[in-house]
């Protein structure tokens, strides 16, 4: 039999089988303390018990939806998973509605720009969205006149279209934002929009319907994929005020982010089971797709310089990228973890 790690063991015994992951979440939640128990104590107590995230549809933020037993391991009693809209995601978080959630970080920069009240706190995956094109189009430039739906992520198309030439103001024919995004998809496949831009689930959908011309993947093409998509956030206040209870959370879905590498398919589940995601091969497909284990090589301050730079340059933002980094910004806790979970 293959000798474990000790992290691997006890992150897989705190997910035990999806068969009986209903019933033995006790048992998960106790074998995750023991390996938290020595540091929490040196830690100190939390300042609260209470932990507020976001949910919305996008499974690509899996960590933070499969990390509640870890979260009970690391002494917390009152998780709430809150419904808030995608384009009211980190202005909530800055009303102190919510505590935490994951953003994609061009999204993520606008806000700050605006002074909305955030702490970036950590990268935790690379690349989600895919840009998918109707068979006759090969290339971004391509894109020149065409009828685009960006609405899940204009500032992240803006870039796109940029890097290659493209006047993201005046070249592009914009789809109307208005209405579910799912609509966008039926544009799509009805051939009545020449390319979308998609995160999880929506490119998987696509696929299954044999949709497979992705004219970009932030995954695995440059300079998207040098850099991470997805960054783990925070309410200036509750950052503040709760230091003990903001790195325990960040641990918790930081593990829980290892664990949608290493099980995606335990993860899978979980994100079914619970109701963040109606579709099990969708999210499965989702796990494996995107590159979870990848937050401790990828450096958030070079992703932030990167982006930030590129907003500025383009006229989407105001701040310069020193500005973000200095007003916005607390690795603190990211760089402990990163030493303490090492792979």
């Amino acid at each position: 039999m293959p000798i474990q790690s000790r992290r691997r063991f006890l992150t897989n015994a705190a997910f035990a089988g999806a068969a009986g992951v209903r019933t033995t979440l006790a048992l998960a939640g106790a074998a995750s303390l023991v390996r938290a128990a020595p540091s929490l104590a040196a830690e100190g107590a939390l300042e609260t018990t209470t932990v507020r995230i976001v949910k919305t549809p996008a499974i690509c933020l899996a960590p933070q939806y499969v990390s509640e037993e870890l979260l009970r391991a690391e002494g917390f009693t009152d998780i709430r998973y809150l419904d808030i809209p995608d384009w009211d995601e980190a202005p909530g978080i800055g009303r102190g509605e919510v505590d935490f959630s994951t953003i994609e970080i061009n999204w993520l920069i606008t806000h700050l720009d605006t002074g909305v009240p955030l702490v970036m706190l950590a990268g935790v995956h690379v690349g989600c969205y895919e840009l998918f094109a109707q068979q006759n189009i090969r290339r971004v430039a391509d894109l020149k006149g065409k009828r685009v739906a960006a609405a899940e992520n204009p500032p992240l198309f803006s870039l796109i279209a940029a890097h290659v030439g493209l006047d993201p103001a005046k070249d592009i024919d914009y789809v109307s934002s208005t209405g579910a995004s799912v609509n966008q998809v039926e544009l799509f496949a009805q051939g009545k929009i020449d390319a979308y831009l998609a995160f999880p689930p929506h490119p998987q959908e696509l696929r299954a319907r044999g949709f497979r011309n992705v004219l970009v993947s932030t995954a695995v093409d440059r300079p998207w994929s040098q850099y991470f998509c997805c960054m783990l956030f925070g309410n200036r206040d509750y950052v503040r005020n709760h230091p003990v209870a903001t790195k325990r959370a960040m641990r918790a879905i930081l593990k829980a982010a290892d664990l949608c590498a290493s099980q995606p398919a335990l993860a899978a589940r979980r994100l079914v089971d619970r109701g963040f995601t109606p579709r099990y091969d969708y999210a499965l497909q989702t796990l494996n797709d995107v590159p979870y284990d990848r937050w401790r090589e990828y450096d958030p301050e070079d992703t932030i310089r990167f982006y930030a730079l590129r907003l500025h340059e383009n006229g989407l933002i105001k701040s310069t990228p020193q500005q973000i980094i200095a007003e916005n910004t607390d690795w603190r806790f990211f760089n402990e973890l990163r030493r303490e979970l090492k792979a």
